[in-house]
């Protein structure tokens, strides 16, 4: 997102971070609510435009929210929404983007309460290398179709999977990505769900490739170090490829920072067909 865009789905953040400030409001049940709606602007284009309008006054448009979605969804996620439709949006397609991206954020905020919140970034990471080295998992869940016996199907696969090995927010997040990808790859959706739970911490994702599993006290001077480079706490996401030789690659954002033998190796036999 960019321009006006950018400046809504700040304000949003910030009125769900204001709501979510009471232990009384549900963030789960936020979470979900919120997943429906972004389904129901997925599907409807012609509504999506019309809450997008600059045309149209930002009153008219919140109160069409009302209709709508009251009595189908809470108070907490009527008033959300209909603040978001007041705000003036680049693309109409920016708005569903920014309701899925809060249904994200109010369920890692479920996490944060409960102090699941490392478990659930650590979870995530470890789900996606999961998918990475299966190519058959990553094809049946990938797979394109759009009836709901398939999206059950998937449902059910990932149920058995991480039900009871993942806590209640990771189960959650990976399901509506897995249900509605809405043309993003699951790589690409698990690597935005990593950098959101990141955010709550106020830290950057490292994916840190080794060859052999780091001690503790490696990954103690690693974390520092980079949290000295970058000027804020990083997070380490480890991952074991023996094809590094070894040395580490340590990727932040689109940045890499590669220090393994096999990158040397690949670099000296460069100058040399040169």
């Amino acid at each position: 997102m960019n321009g006006a865009s950018r400046e809504a789905l700040a304000a949003a953040r910030e009125r769900l971070d204001a709501l979510t400030d009471s232990t009384s409001v549900d963030a789960a049940k936020l979470a979900d609510e919120l997943a429906a709606v972004t389904a129901l602007l997925d599907r409807e284009v012609s509504l999506r435009r019309v809450l997008t309008d600059p045309a149209q006054p930002g009153e008219a448009k919140a109160e069409l929210v009302g209709r709508l979605l009251g009595g189908q969804v809470g108070g907490e996620t009527v008033d959300l929404v209909s603040g978001m439709v007041r705000s003036r949006w680049s693309r109409s397609r920016d708005l569903v983007d920014a309701v899925e991206q809060l249904a994200d954020v109010a369920d890692l905020i479920a996490a944060e309460r409960d102090g699941s919140l490392d478990d659930v970034e650590d979870e995530l990471f470890r789900f996606s290398r999961t998918l990475a080295s299966s190519a058959e998992l990553r094809a049946t869940l990938a797979g394109k179709g759009a009836g709901e016996a398939l999206r059950d199907a998937k449902t059910e696969l990932l149920r058995r999977l991480l039900g009871g090995r993942a806590r209640p927010a990771t189960e959650r997040l990976i399901v509506r990505l897995v249900r509605q990808p809405r043309g993003r790859s699951l790589e690409g959706g698990l690597e935005a769900l990593s950098r959101l739970a990141a955010e709550r911490r106020n830290r950057s994702v490292a994916v840190v490739t080794t060859a052999v599993p780091l001690s503790d006290h490696q990954k103690q001077r690693l974390g520092a170090a980079l949290a000295k480079l970058y000027g804020r706490e990083i997070h380490l996401n480890l991952d074991v490829d023996p094809a590094v030789l070894g040395g580490v690659r340590v990727r932040i954002g689109d940045e890499i920072i590669d220090g393994t033998i096999a990158d040397r190796l690949e670099e000296a036999n460069r100058r040399m067909a040169g």
